[in-house]
């Protein structure tokens, strides 16, 4: 499947924003001005969401070209009236296509199965914007086309699995490992670094002593906690 790559998956969603206004504010730019208010590192709601890797939100306006569109013929007509004018040739070219409407897109790799991943979003995706006011999910989809059904997890998870695009060149960059076990191996590794520094040029068996108290301290095997928070971005 081309949206799993052993225990990840890839979620590539895009949301239609209804073509309309409010207070002569397109739907699109109330949506992205709340994309760009999102908090970020441990406030971001998506730290709150289980076992993401990685996400991102932004609108996209429409399909844009490097170049101008061309045909795959050796000699073709534009080429041809190239020969008059570079007006002639670009009439000649074929039509450039553009989206009917604005879309919200969510990129996201996560470990697990969908439809839990999308549940985790519908119960857990809560953050307080600019106004101090509690948000959920909900408010950053508030203007798509027909998200005005969603009223419930499954419903929810129904309309963002009718968005989205296969992942067909999806890389896993993550070591395949539970978001739990990346936190903690990701603390572990901030306390040992620190551990080393701070005990540089000590005895042997005063590092020994230290040692097992730094074990006793971070607790290897326990995943909960003492763990590195999900968003973090310091240490």
């Amino acid at each position: 499947m081309a949206t799993k790559s052993g225990n990840a998956t890839a979620l590539t969603v895009l949301s239609p924003i209804k073509n309309g206004s409010l207070d002569e504010v397109s739907f699109s730019d109330i949506t992205r001005e709340r994309c760009l208010r999102l908090p970020i590192h441990e406030k971001s709601p998506l730290s709150k969401v289980p076992n993401t890797y990685l996400a991102r939100l932004f609108i996209l306006d429409d399909v844009y070209y490097e170049s101008l569109p061309a045909n795959d013929r050796v000699f073709n007509f534009s080429d041809i009236t190239s020969l008059f004018s570079d007006s002639a040739r670009k009439k000649a070219l074929p039509r450039k296509d553009h989206l009917k409407s604005k879309y919200l897109v969510f990129s996201s790799n996560f470990y697990g199965g969908l439809d839990e991943y999308l549940a985790g979003m519908w119960d857990n995706w809560s953050y307080v914007d600019h106004e101090s006011i509690q948000r959920d999910v909900r408010h950053i989809w508030e203007h798509c086309v027909a998200f005005d059904r969603v009223t419930d997890s499954a419903s929810f998870i129904h309309y963002i699995k009718r968005c989205q695009l296969d992942a067909s060149l999806f890389f896993n960059g993550s070591t395949d490992d539970s978001l739990q076990e990346q936190l903690k191996s990701l603390y572990l590794k901030q306390e040992f670094t620190r551990f080393a520094v701070e005990h540089q040029g000590q005895g042997a068996a005063e590092i020994q002593q230290a040692f097992k108290a730094f074990i006793e301290r971070v607790q290897p095997e326990n995943l909960v906690t003492p763990t590195w928070p999900p968003g973090k971005s310091t240490p």
